[in-house]
């Protein structure tokens, strides 16, 4: 038990205490990091932490009130907002957790057929990809078709001209069961987070073919979302929460602390992995020069409402939600960055000056105006070289307007 479940408060105050869903998941490591580092005890928070089984869990226990707060993909933020499950609960996303750490894992077959065939051809690897699933029809495995990872590969599926149940069809496995139902022959391949397409290859099972860098540079991935009714009765507790991740992501994401957020990780309580395998997408534990997870740079924890009208926008085009929503004014009652900029001014962390951004617009990296200090920011193109720019979406006159 941690520092955070011992504190009684700060000051003579109650802690408030705070219940915390997850998965088995790589870039659930800033909140397993501020509870067992005493960073939200610091904070007079007092946390528990449920590791769940799958995203249906997560969401079924905020929105029947068994969880606080989640670690959460943001399209299945969006869909308890809306009842689309069933039981309908507002929640609210002041702080994101993650950028990246997605791959494409397949067959170790159906991979060495891919990079044959981009080779002879001269083609891309999606585009080769695509071929290969025409003239053999393949399952894929996604975790949820509310998660960043049904949309991500969906986008990159299509840029190839895959169409989604048509030409591949989709099924949804849990995350902790993606690289043993590849090795079944369950599926030809899934899209997960790490590291399951790690040890999915650690094992033998499968070969990555793609991550979420190459369907969209710097990405984003996780956020954390809170139940709008815990927030509003304990709003001193929620910016305490808030800044204990902001910790947490800075340690995170320091590349010479991968060794220890990786056997913090690999713990039986929480992914209960080799620490290896786990090493293998975090800052300074990748041999690759980019890893695939980032957690605090280039704003990685900043919500943004520009994030959130990006994924209203590939739900409505897979009919996953509704035209008729109002995609703009949902963006701005679920993502919160004036919370997160309350809570970054208490401890100096620069906060963007706008709530919304083009995304796909930046090849190379660029600078973002922020207070106190300007942030350094990470390309983030698309692999088709779109450009998403919130603006031109048709909406209700003032609904892209900042908090």
């Amino acid at each position: 038990m941690s520092a955070s479940t011992h504190r009684s408060g700060i000051g003579g105050v109650p802690a408030a205490r705070l219940r915390i869903g997850l998965l088995r998941l790589t870039d659930s490591a800033p909140v397993i990091v501020a509870h067992e580092f005493g960073y939200f005890g610091d904070e007079a928070v007092n946390t528990e932490l449920s590791v769940e089984p799958s995203w249906a869990n997560i969401a079924d226990k905020l929105a029947f009130g068994f969880l606080d707060a989640a670690v959460i993909v943001p399209p299945l933020a969006f869909a308890v907002e809306l009842g689309l499950r069933g039981t309908a609960q507002k929640l609210i996303i002041p702080c994101a957790i993650s950028h990246g750490g997605n791959t494409i894992t397949v067959t170790k077959d159906l991979a060495e057929r891919t990079h044959t065939r981009a080779h002879r051809e001269g083609a891309g690897i999606a585009q080769a990809f695509a071929r290969e699933i025409r003239e053999t029809p393949a399952t894929l495995g996604i975790v949820h078709p509310y998660s960043t990872h049904n949309l991500l590969l969906r986008y990159w599926l299509a840029t190839a001209g895959v169409v989604p149940e048509q030409d591949v069809k989709l099924v949804v496995v849990p995350p902790a069961r993606t690289a043993q139902a590849l090795g079944e022959g369950r599926i030809a391949g899934f899209c997960a987070g790490a590291p399951w397409g790690e040890i999915a290859v650690r094992a033998g099972a499968g070969a990555t073919i793609a991550a979420s860098k190459d369907i969209w540079q710097d990405a984003p991935e996780k956020a954390f979302a809170v139940r709008a009714q815990w927030a509003d009765e304990n709003p001193d507790a929620l910016q305490g929460a808030i800044r204990a991740l902001l910790r947490a992501a800075q340690f995170c994401d320091l590349p010479e602390n991968a060794s220890y957020v990786a056997a913090l990780l690999s713990r039986r309580r929480y992914l209960d992995v080799d620490s290896h395998a786990i090493m293998a997408s975090l800052p300074g534990g990748s041999v690759a020069p980019n890893p695939l997870s980032c957690f605090f740079r280039g704003a990685a924890t900043f919500p943004w409402r520009s994030h959130a009208l990006w994924f209203l926008r590939e739900m409505a085009r897979w009919k996953l939600i509704s035209d008729a929503h109002d995609q703009g004014a949902l963006a701005n009652k679920v993502y919160r960055p004036d919370l997160y900029r309350l809570a970054a001014s208490s401890m100096d962390v620069s906060a963007p000056l706008t709530d919304w951004k083009t995304e796909g617009a930046h090849a190379a990296g660029w600078t973002l105006e922020a207070a106190p200090s300007e942030l350094a920011m990470a390309a983030d193109g698309f692999c088709d070289g779109a450009v998403f720019d919130p603006q031109s979406v048709t909406r209700p006159a003032g609904a892209l307007h900042n908090s």
